[in-house]
């Protein structure tokens, strides 16, 4: 048997002794299985079509899912060999990874044991569902990034095809580089039993945000350059100022805005993300470090900022493995919303991407600025999968049908 995909795959239906339900949703196959005897629910999101990206089809079936195991505490099964979103589908498909990624955590923190076994491909918003589960099983020649080849290329000034980018990118993001980075990663190989691999990863454990949290702590010692020693400076926007015309503090450092704000005279803690500059590790684990301090307060609100379209596409975070960093932020502010935080995103100016699933899953709404821009990806990364750049910015009639932003804000415009 070679180590290849296809064979992981064959090895994981036969341990769970997998029962197909239904018709398969795009690239989703959806069913039943037993380890020990004991039932099964299972997911396999397969390369059939677009890289095996996952769109509405794949959500409509995978949120019920996830629902029913949160409350039933039935063990899930994952098979992930995707791409991430279904660019193709644009805004609806960033919408519908937004309510995956909060009912796949909801299911996680609710105490349902789950585990992920990937394919050829976790890329994106696969590979942050991946981290929400305790442990992966990776093929031999997996690749996890929260951007894929071409964008990592394109970004380090390279041809995706070459030979020497290839090696480089696949000891960064390859399997091997996985399992070396985290405990909870494992390679698989030919002849591995895969039964005894799922009965350590199902093990039962008390829902809490309690592993992640520990995750959180452990991620700032894989940050090879440390933390920033720049000191927080005064912030001030115009935005802001009719925002909270009660008045505001914010402090921005490298990208990270703290600070607090009057509503309704009750001061509310502020938290954000700002500036043109991507979203790397070290910029995440600081916001999450923020978010993770606030959830001790549990204050009554949280006003999250966001004007950042996109996550750095550089091997560099990659190495650090940049998805959990992402993660991290999401899960942080969905412990603050756990605890009874009221949180609240506006989106100032630009947001997309991993870096807007992860503000805005535990939000319990999203403003949108008049003006502003909420894209699946930002242009330069969709014209390198569609071959074609977007035509316009979107309207709020689009986000909230597409169920990314609920209200538009006309600051300082006449109703």
């Amino acid at each position: 048997m070679s180590a290849s995909p296809a064979n992981l795959l064959d090895a994981l239906r036969t341990a769970v002794a997998f029962e197909p339900l239904g018709a398969p949703a795009g690239n989703l196959t959806f069913g039943k299985g037993q380890l020990d005897g004991r039932p099964l629910r299972v997911a396999i999101v397969e390369n059939r079509i677009a890289s095996g990206s996952i769109g509405k089809a794949e959500v409509a079936k995978l949120v019920p899912l996830l629902s029913i195991v949160a409350r039933e505490k039935t063990p899930l099964v994952v098979w992930l060999d995707s791409a991430g979103a279904r660019v193709s589908e644009g805004l609806e498909a960033l919408g519908a990874f937004r309510r995956l990624f909060r009912e796949a955590l909801a299911a996680r923190v609710a105490g349902a044991p789950m585990a992920m076994v990937l394919g050829r491909n976790c890329f994106g918003g696969a590979s942050m569902l991946a981290h929400l589960a305790p442990r992966r099983l990776f093929s031999p020649n997996t690749q996890l990034a929260m951007s894929g080849p071409a964008i990592l290329a394109s970004a380090a000034g390279a041809d995706a095809l070459d030979e020497m980018f290839r090696a480089i990118a696949q000891a960064t993001i390859g399997a091997a580089a996985r399992e070396k980075a985290s405990e909870a990663n494992r390679a698989w190989a030919p002849g591995m039993d895969v039964a005894a691999w799922l009965r350590e990863a199902l093990a039962p454990s008390p829902g809490s945000f309690d592993a992640f949290h520990e995750r959180h702590q452990s991620l700032r010692a894989r940050l090879e350059k440390g933390l920033t020693t720049r000191q927080p400076e005064a912030m001030r926007r115009k935005e802001l100022e009719k925002l909270f015309p009660e008045g505001y503090q914010a402090l921005e450092c490298d990208g990270v805005v703290t600070g607090e704000a009057k509503r309704e005279g009750a001061t509310v803690p502020l938290l954000g993300l700002v500036g043109t500059t991507p979203v790397g590790a070290e910029r995440a684990w600081r916001f999450a470090q923020a978010a993770w301090r606030l959830a001790i307060q549990s204050p009554a609100r949280l006003e999250v900022l966001l004007d950042c379209e996109t996550h750095a596409p550089r091997l560099e975070d990659e190495k650090a493995v940049l998805t959990e960093y992402i993660v991290d932020m999401g899960v942080a502010l969905a412990a603050l919303a756990a605890r009874g935080t009221h949180v609240e995103l506006t989106i100032l100016d630009r947001a997309g991407g991993g870096v807007y699933v992860a503000l805005a899953a535990a939000a319990t709404r999203v403003a949108v600025v008049f003006g502003a821009d909420i894209q699946v990806l930002p242009g330069a990364a969709v014209a390198s999968i569609l071959g074609a750049n977007r035509d316009a910015v979107g309207d709020p009639a689009e986000y909230r049908a597409a169920g990314v932003a609920d209200v538009e804000l006309k600051l300082g415009l006449p109703p």
